[in-house]
């Protein structure tokens, strides 16, 4: 008989390949879009401007994609592990563990929309073996099971987990505060680790935050290492795949050349597909690609006077060959790391 734990291990490993696979398509539509419409655009100091109605209207289609990407993702995760009553339920949570939420507004991106899946997927999975009378069973899957999953799993994330993550937060935030100035390549370092280490979510919302706040101010650098280290990510799992195919499946590898695309334009959420299929080997190596790639623009005095990333902003930025090598660099370091800590895979 299988142990439990072992049981566990590949339910969750099923779970999230098989979150991955229905999120690729949203990742891929709304990444090409977003980049067809951001390549049109203008940078000012509100980001890129798209001005072209056409291209706007580009521009709406990704961000759709983008912002279904993460319910998906949590939804198929329920899914796999409950079937068809976990998925709606999954979905609703995964889409409020994305978006702010309570007096603090705490967001927890694609890490809670993780475990929010799994908690959905998990309950309806348990209710699934209550016993009821047959005229209550009907309904159980379309009705019961995703209402009750719904309501007992969003009302634990708002009122268990949202709140501890705020205060994570809050205490991010007087971290980076305190680390501004002499320690500058510090500074930088942690700033490209948390915006490696959620992709887009609420640790790296948090580092953007604080950039911004410094650019008010008239400081500009750590802006530009932030710019620098989103891009590594999504540009370092795309090389890898360029350069390491024998690690990745034909899958991955075409999803590497829609990551790639999506680094030139300062999107990190393109790395999230490697990260949750294999997070032990792709996180370590996008926040060491990205703390280097960030150290780097502290060092070269790089800065970027637009809130957006990646090289579609260089035209914003000061320095721009180190804003273009810092980048290549911390994209190289993270593939090296993937060629090393990844096996090879064999295709069935």
């Amino acid at each position: 008989m299988e142990k439990k734990p072992n049981k566990i291990f590949k339910d969750l490993t099923q779970a999230f390949n098989t979150g991955v696979s229905y999120m690729m398509p949203a990742v891929v539509v709304g990444g090409i879009f977003l980049a067809a419409a951001l390549a049109t655009g203008e940078a000012t100091d509100a980001g890129m401007v798209v001005t072209n109605p056409f291209f706007q209207n580009l521009l709406k289609i990704g961000e759709a994609g983008f912002a279904m990407m993460i319910p998906i993702l949590s939804g198929y995760i329920a899914y796999s592990l409950a079937g068809k009553p976990g998925l709606i339920p999954g979905m609703i949570t995964g889409f409020i563990a994305n978006n702010p939420v309570g007096a603090n507004n705490v967001s927890t991106g694609f890490l809670g929309a993780m475990l929010v899946g799994i908690l959905a997927g998990y309950f309806a999975r348990w209710m699934k073996t209550w016993k009821v009378n047959n005229t209550i069973r009907t309904i159980m899957p379309i009705l019961i099971i995703p209402m009750l999953t719904t309501f007992v799993v969003s009302m634990a994330y708002m009122y268990v987990l949202a709140a501890p993550l705020g205060s994570l937060m809050a205490w991010l935030m007087n971290l980076l505060s305190s680390l501004e100035g002499s320690q500058a390549v510090i500074l930088g370092v942690i700033i490209g680790a948390m915006t490696a280490v959620d992709m887009g979510g609420p640790i790296n919302k948090t580092a953007s935050a604080f950039t911004l706040a410094l650019m008010a101010e008239g400081i500009y650098g750590p802006n530009g290492a932030f710019r620098i280290a989103v891009a590594i990510p999504p540009l370092g799992v795309a090389l890898s795949t360029f350069i390491s195919k024998k690690k990745y499946t034909t899958e991955e590898k075409n999803l590497g050349a829609s990551a790639f695309f999506m680094g030139l334009i300062g999107i990190t959420e393109g790395a999230i597909p490697f990260a949750v299929k294999s997070i032990k080997t792709v996180l370590p190596a996008i926040i060491i690609g990205s703390a280097v790639g960030a150290g780097l623009g502290m060092i070269h005095n790089v800065e970027v006077f637009v809130p957006h990333g990646g090289l579609i902003v260089i035209a914003a930025a000061t320095n721009k060959l180190w804003f273009v090598l810092d980048m290549l660099i911390g994209a190289c370091v993270t593939a090296g790391i993937l060629h090393i800590l990844r096996p090879d895979v064999e295709e069935k």
